[in-house]
């Protein structure tokens, strides 16, 4: 088959079956298929009969003639609706809910509709009820967060099982859905899933369809359905939708460059260049239609938060979710205010004297000298006020690095140790051979060789050679040199902005633990033999030298936050997935067993992505305003998108095997065997892996029975042609995308996907406060490079090293920024499902299906259980031992707040 001018799996096809998305083979394939399933529901076959109460006859009416065939018997049935209602309504919403309640009375009301799975053989239509009203009106005073309406059916007894409801909206508001039931069918109670909002006519004018539980694959799908499964997937297309830019209220799903990232109209420093296209490669996000700007007609007009940036309507969070959001809006306006307050006062203090500054914003906040007091208080009044009002909020609770062992970011083994249990521990890597060497074009770059010699390392290497090493696996690397050196001489050319390519190699103990032996700082040539080009430092002997040490070790820290930041976290598990979410509203209904595989790990992320757009990765956003790179964050991720990614290595197994960290091992559980045994990421990783593949391969196995059925399912093959041709379009003609022939390739693909939007965000992102909130421990901006002896900023080194180590870091405000961002983005909210928790529990009604679920479930709570005694295995020294952190950040569960573990099912902040 062959879709939008791609085959994602072998064999010819007509041009019919190329139209229609099926080859010539699927369709002896579907119709053995279809047979196989129907046995499933052979009892929905049977119906129950409701003889209708006689109807009077008018008096002198002639009695029916002999031959007159009897009147149809029916079938008395009830639609029980739960719609929630907003926890907090302010008095103008109260109002206009009254208005709605008593407009239902008067005949402006909610109207549902039945739709049958049965064709009406006379007219060539689906079988449908006549409109029913929903009870509105009696329940205009009920208070509860959910209320449950009901609409009352006669239908034919020969309806058949019903496949749909339509609901008209006639009120003025919008109002939440949650779930419809429809009892008194002979088949049993009909469930409707539909978390989503219904707008009222006087928005969209069409009614919305909702599809049983029951799922349908494309070529099974009941004839009275079929029809309605086109028009719906049309309709989210916005086949028939006006052009132009999409309201809130809307539906519908399209793609589009980063084009909005900038501001030109007010000014060529807000302009940034678009990321997606041949100079700049990037995934495809949500298109919002929104006009260009004034400037610049390939930069798309920005929508600044607050104000409502576009997604489909049902991608809005929730009340919960939203709640969430505004406590930390609040705490980071407290949190920034007084620092910038400050430092425009007393710009003398805009940086940190001491460590004794850094550890008081934990201890009391940002507490001002008495002096600077009385200047503030008789300038400004209300800051006295809000400091003695805000306490709680002005102080910055103490990240975990620091609770245990409040010194232990400044030894070696801790640097090491995060590497592998840190918040970025995807970039370490086994050094394969010696010295390491650069991919970047030597003409521009200078010599590949890394500057580290056999010298600098050999007598750390417990008397092996350095072949030695490489040969028993004992020597690691976090090589960021070709990420950052491309872009070096720009970043240092910014105000307070300095950085290098960094090289760290590690020796692996018979402990189990990694030192750094040797730290390699890199800058572009500026002369053939330039020394400052490459600097390589050793474990110190000295005080002045360990100072030095400390410094090459924050700018290693700075590269791989910029590095996780970027690349990892918000490019691997954000950006790149959008284009899939995209793909599966466009091309997939409802009633596909795929999406409804996929839906709870698609929850919120189109909606954070696009705040995401608004305040984190635009122009002077925070992004760009607290990581080294600045302005040229962007650009960076998009030099990492065309260089690094490749969907078939984003995998956990595929990932280690790439980076050296695992050999495969088919003996072993997992079908590998780590290098490094106690590597808390992978070994914990590799348990939420290997569930998440079991559900996929048992989950696919019940619909995809052969090669044929995955070949001919045209949903399917359109999502995934779709996502590859359109939402990542810079690289559709990469030769590495897997192919999507078999039902092994499907769960594959599928394995790998839930994984990006569950556990690997979870590992990257809720421990950016608990292990990333200390700044010292991990800067993720330098502002000063490493001074080399004669430099006037020696001597300031070596006359007061505390105070210009601090002095290289962020400054008080970036700091403070930087710690309020990240406590955000590490909270779980209350509304959080984690993985193996569905919220709607009867999402499916394929009972085997959800006993695979059940399954699953029990298999996430077993992995956490063994997480939680790895965790108390003083064997495993990278997660346990005096001042240690344990490692649970894929522990799967955890309650609200910042917890440092929970691994939700999606990625939702």
């Amino acid at each position: 088959m062959e879709l939008l001018g791609r085959s994602f799996f072998p064999g010819p096809t007509g041009a019919a079956g190329r139209e229609r998305g099926v080859g010539p083979a699927c369709f002896a394939a579907v119709g053995q298929e279809g047979r196989a399933r129907s046995l499933r529901s052979a009892a929905l076959a049977e119906r129950a009969v409701v003889t209708p109460a006689p109807v009077e006859r008018a008096t002198g009416a002639a009695a029916p003639s002999p031959a007159e065939p009897p009147h149809p018997q029916s079938v008395a049935a009830r639609a029980v609706v739960t719609v929630r209602r907003r926890r907090k309504e302010d008095a103008k919403r109260r109002v206009a809910e009254q208005l709605d309640a008593y407009t239902d009375r008067v005949g402006r009301s909610v109207l549902l509709e039945l739709v049958s799975t049965e064709i009406d053989s006379r007219k060539g239509v689906p079988k449908k009820s006549k409109p029913s009203k929903l009870n509105w009106f009696d329940k205009k005073d009920v208070k509860a967060e959910r209320v449950v309406y009901t609409a009352e059916f006669t239908v034919d007894e020969s309806f058949g099982e019903p496949g749909a409801v339509t609901v008209l909206n006639r009120h003025q508001r919008e109002f939440f859905l949650e779930s419809i039931v429809v009892e008194g069918f002979p088949s049993g109670p009909t469930h409707f899933t539909c978390n989503s909002w219904v707008q009222p006519t006087r928005v969209d004018r069409n009614p919305r369809v909702f599809f049983t539980n029951k799922p349908y694959l494309p070529a099974e799908t009941p004839p009275g359905l079929q029809e309605l499964r086109r028009q719906e997937l049309a309709g989210l297309r916005g086949e028939s939708a006006a052009a132009g830019e999409r309201k809130i209220t809307d539906r519908v799903w399209d793609y589009d460059v980063y084009n909005d990232l900038g501001n030109p109209d007010k000014g060529v420093e807000f302009a940034r260049p678009v990321l997606g296209g041949e100079r700049m490669p990037y995934p495809r996000r949500m298109r919002t239609g929104r006009p260009s700007t004034v400037t610049d007609d390939r930069a798309e007009s920005r929508v600044e938060y607050p104000e409502p940036i576009y997604v489909s309507r049902d991608e809005e969070f929730e009340e919960g979710k939203n709640e969430m959001l505004s406590e930390g809006a609040l705490k980071a306006l407290l949190h920034n205010f007084m620092p910038l307050l400050v430092s425009s006062v007393s710009p003398d203090i805009r940086d940190f004297a001491g460590f004794h500054d850094v550890d008081n914003l934990f201890k009391e906040g940002l507490r001002l000298k008495q002096a600077l007091q009385d200047q503030l208080f008789q300038k400004i009044p209300f800051v006295r006020k809000i400091q003695e009002n805000s306490e709680g909020l002005l102080r910055y609770d103490t990240p975990d690095i620091i609770k245990k062992d409040k010194f232990a970011w400044l030894r070696d083994d801790e640097f090491a140790r995060q590497a592998l249990a840190g918040i970025n521990p995807v970039n370490i890597e086994r050094l394969q051979a010696f010295p390491p060497v650069s991919k970047l074009d030597p003409a521009v770059y200078g010599p590949p060789e890394s500057a580290i010699t056999e010298d600098h390392i050999i007598g750390q290497l417990d008397v092996m050679s350095v072949q030695q090493a490489l040969e028993g696996n004992r020597l690691y690397m976090l090589d960021y040199h070709d990420i950052f050196l491309p872009f070096l001489d720009r970043i240092n050319a910014l105000d307070g902005r300095k950085a290098y390519g960094t090289r760290t190699l590690f020796f692996l103990t018979a402990a189990g633990t990694l030192k750094p032996i040797a730290i390699e700082l890199c800058l572009p040539p500026m002369t053939d033999g330039c020394k400052r080009a490459k600097r390589v430092f050793t474990p110190p002997a000295d005080a002045t030298s360990n100072w030095l040490w400390q410094l090459a070790k924050a700018h290693v820290c700075s590269n791989d936050a910029g590095v996780h930041q970027l690349i990892n976290h918000w490019l691997r598990t954000h950006a790149c997935m959008e284009p899939f979410i995209i793909a599966a509203h466009r091309q997939m209904s409802a009633m596909h067993p795929i999406f409804k595989l996929l839906k709870p790990h698609m929850r919120y992320t189109l909606k954070i992505n696009a705040l995401a757009r608004q305040i984190l990765i635009n122009g002077d956003g925070v992004i760009e305003s607290g990581f080294t790179p600045g302005r040229y964050c962007m650009e960076m991720s998009s030099f990492a998108y065309r260089e690094l990614w490749r969907l078939d290595q984003e995998g956990l197994p595929a990932d280690l095997i790439r980076r050296g960290m695992a050999v495969e091992d088919p003996t072993k559980p997992h079908g590998l065997r780590l290098l490094i045994e106690d590597y808390p990421y992978a070994t914990d990783g590799l348990l939420l892996w290997s569930a998440i593949e079991r559900w996929c391969d048992a989950y696919v196995a019940m619909y995809y029975p052969s090669d044929e059925s995955v070949q001919c399912d045209a949903e399917l093959q359109a999502w995934y042609a779709e996502a590859v041709e359109m939402g990542h379009a810079d690289k559709r003609d990469a030769p590495w995308w897997p192919r999507l022939s078999t039902p092994a390739d499907l769960a594959s693909l599928l394995t790998t996907l839930v994984w990006l939007t569950s556990a690997q965000h979870a590992a990257l992102n809720f421990g950016q406060y608990p292990l990333g909130g200390y700044i010292p421990n991990r800067p993720p901006l330098m502002r000063r490079l490493v001074p080399t002896e004669g430099d006037p900023e020696h001597a300031h080194l070596v006359a007061d090293p505390h105070r210009f180590f601090l002095s290289a870091l962020p400054s008080l405000t970036q700091t403070t920024t930087f710690m309020t961002v990240i406590d955000t983005l590490s909270t779980h909210s209350a509304d959080e499902e984690y993985l193996g928790e569905r919220r709607d529990e009867a999402w499916t009604d394929d009972t085997a299906a959800l006993a695979a679920a059940r399954e699953f479930a029990d298999e996430v709570r077993r992995a956490e259980e063994e997480i939680d005694r790895r965790n108390a295995d003083t064997g495993r020294r990278n997660r346990c031992g005096a001042g240690v952190l344990p490692y649970e950040l894929m522990a799967p569960t955890s309650g609200p707040g910042i917890t440092c573990r929970g691994v939700p099912n999606s990625v939702t902040i």
